[in-house]
């Protein structure tokens, strides 16, 4: 059985990228929002959070993007268009993209039966050293 219809919404990135060597950008996290101020929320909280550790000129280029840029990046959120905010620190540079998505709806699990091993599955406990 699916779940509700298909729902507009924002699918939400941030890369890394060392701006020394030939590596290709990675993955640092991802995060599905369903409305334009939950997405610029996200990159908000991120900026907040990191811009202390980061060297004067790219805590100026993300509370710039606090301060103005916010603005700017929620009006095009609203009109459909996809955004990115970028600051480099010494040697990586930090991009966070935002992409206007729908999202399909998924099967969800109710009513679904399972195959005999999901029940053999135990959760890790952690040890007292852990």
């Amino acid at each position: 059985m699916l779940t509700n219809g298909t729902r507009h919404g924002f699918w939400c990135e941030c890369w890394t990228d060392d701006i020394t060597s030939q590596e290709r950008p990675a993955l640092r996290a991802s995060f599905d929002a369903y409305s334009a101020p939950q997405a610029d929320r996200w990159v908000a909280i991120a900026l907040r959070t990191i811009s202390p550790a980061l060297d004067p000129e790219a805590s100026d280029e993300a509370w710039a993007w606090l301060y103005h840029g916010r603005i700017a990046t929620r009006h095009a959120l609203l009109r459909g268009r996809p955004c990115s905010v970028t600051v480099t620190h010494t040697s990586t540079r930090i991009t966070w993209t935002i992409r206007p998505v729908t999202f399909l709806p998924l099967a969800h699990r109710q009513g679904t039966e399972f195959p005999a091993c999901t029940q053999d599955f135990k959760p890790h406990e952690p040890h007292a050293s852990d």
